[in-house]
């Protein structure tokens, strides 16, 4: 199997045309165990696959958060690699209390565990970046002491007026690298002393181009638009920059499949690594997820958090299979795809740089399909009785111990449902609780009420334990016939209001099925009381 890929530091990529022309990306392969190799003079270099997926627990996961977790965990699995969980807490005033677990549970719920997290530990913990300052400070200290970064003192102050100044000219707001300038006596004079600083690290000019899993060839002249950026902040905290680099290459992180928002500072990155002498990953950048009108997806819409999903009652896999379905990286886009098929389904070669819509008014949809899947699966459909039996003992306060009777329910109404909450709405409480119906709502319908239920009474001892569809919708044809003045339709009205209390709803048929012979009998029973007392 081939991947879009590069190669590594010391082979040239291999060029792979392109339908009309031209070179965007280049191949290598991975071998059966998921490992990169390439041929270079000193002969085949190997790596085993290991992605990582590092949000910040300054909020919760989010769809976004989610998606860039599926394509990591996919491609893990496709390669037989590790995926990791890496949490980037080291904005500490930012943090949110339960963020961290949260997101964790969230990725667990979704069906795509990490193998290696803050909860499940590894062999190149800690998980947590809080945990590692003392390896972000030494690699700073690396970088200073190879003249490649450099101690800043420049107070808040003055960096805001930098940033006024340039705004005010119409540029845009840098740092102007004052401190790179310090001579060492002068450094040394301030750190006696005590003076606050940040380490700054020396951008240089002549980066070497990249070549992108997705966007291909790049290259970005970070030196000429920025400042030189900080790594090291006065609280002795990493910032996004040193830490992200530190952690996948001593995670042993060997592709770093990302948001496209950072594939612009991947050039800051590669400075680093070249700086430090370390070999980068390779580098995916997937391109956003937004929503259907091409707006951008945001936090501040509180229906994007997957708790939120969780809570209404979406399956996850219809939530994974609708934010790959709006995107792109399959050899085929269709709806109903579960994780196991996602994964053989997964082409690398075929993620676009396009923007990904997310339509979630079709999220329904999904949950519809991917629900009837799991009705189906013997062992699924169990999970959903007793998640079903709670849902009624907290919305009617009845407890349903026949499980046949439920599983018997799921099955009917398979495919016209889209969450098991659909099932404890009003429209449903025929099923949990028997309706009450008064005479007036009866004598609306018919005056042959008694005989109507004389005779449903009698079907059911026909019948017996054993009710099918296509049989009952014959027989309720034959019994409409056997009445007086009441036409078929009001037969099928008056059935349905004894039964459910509903003027609509599921076919009479169905809900007879659903109910059974003996509460049928009941319910029409209660019908036949009502009238002789009426």
């Amino acid at each position: 199997m081939s991947l879009w890929l590069r190669s590594c530091q010391r082979c040239q990529p291999t060029r792979v045309p392109r339908p009309g022309g031209g070179n965007r990306r280049g191949a290598l392969r991975l071998d059966a165990a998921g490992r990169r190799s390439c041929s270079t003079a000193q002969g085949p270099v190997q790596a085993e696959v290991r992605v990582r997926f590092a949000p910040s627990p300054t909020g919760f996961l989010h769809l976004g958060g989610l998606r860039t977790a599926l394509y990591n965990y996919i491609f893990a699995k496709k390669y037989g690699g590790a995926f990791i969980l890496r949490l980037e807490d080291t904005d500490q005033s930012r943090l949110v209390p339960g963020a961290a677990e949260s997101i964790e549970d969230m990725l667990e719920w979704a069906g795509i565990p990490p193998d290696e997290s803050p909860r499940r530990g590894g062999p190149v913990g800690p998980y947590l970046q809080s945990q590692r300052l003392d390896l972000y400070r030494q690699t700073a200290q690396q970088l200073v002491e190879s003249g490649h970064a450099y101690c800043c003192f420049c107070s808040a102050q003055r960096l805001e007026l930098l940033k006024k100044e340039a705004l005010r000219s119409g540029q845009t707001p840098r740092y102007d690298n004052r401190c790179r300038h310090l001579r060492a006596d002068q450094v040394h004079e301030k750190l006696a002393r005590g003076a606050p600083h940040v380490i700054r690290f020396r951008l240089e000019a002549g980066i070497e181009p990249f070549q992108d899993l997705i966007f291909g060839w790049n290259r970005h002249e970070v030196a000429q638009v920025e400042g030189d950026p900080v790594v090291i902040k006065a609280d002795g905290f990493p910032t996004y920059h040193l830490a992200n680099i530190v952690d996948d290459h001593h995670m042993r992180v060997s592709h770093v499949l990302r948001g496209s928002e950072w594939l612009i500072s991947t050039a800051k990155h590669l400075l680093m690594y070249r700086a430090l002498g370390w070999k980068p990953p390779t580098f995916g950048h997937l391109p956003l997820l937004m929503n259907k009108d091409g707006s951008k997806l945001s936090k501040r819409q509180g229906d994007i958090f997957v708790q939120s999903f969780q809570r209404d009652g979406v399956l996850p896999d219809a939530l994974l299979d609708i934010t790959t379905n709006c995107g792109s990286g399959f050899n085929t886009n269709r709806m109903g795809r579960r994780i196991d098929e996602l994964i053989s389904e997964f082409n690398p070669s075929k993620i676009t740089t396009h923007s990904a819509l997310l339509d979630l008014e079709k999220l329904p949809e999904f949950n519809r399909i991917h629900l009837q899947l799991r009705i189906e699966d013997e062992d699924q459909c169990t999970l959903l009785v007793k998640d079903l039996q709670e849902r009624i003992q907290q919305v009617y306060e009845e407890e349903i111990q026949d499980e046949d009777y439920i599983r018997r329910v799921l099955h009917l109404r398979k495919g016209h449902i889209s969450s098991l909450q659909e099932l404890v709405s009003p429209n449903y409480s025929y099923l949990w609780v028997r309706p009450s119906i008064s005479s007036q709502q009866v004598a609306a319908l018919t005056a042959e009420a008694q005989h109507i239920a004389s005779l449903v009474l009698k079907l059911m001892e026909v019948q017996g334990e054993q009710l099918t569809l296509d049989q009952l919708s014959k027989d309720l044809k034959r019994l409409s016939k056997q009445t007086k003045a009441t036409k078929y339709r009001d037969v099928m009205k008056l059935l349905r209001l004894a039964l459910s209390g509903l003027q609509q709803g599921p076919s009479v048929a169905e809900m007879m099925v659903s109910l059974g012979p003996a509460e049928i009998s009941h319910r029409f029973q209660k019908l036949l009381l009502l009238e002789r007392t009426s």
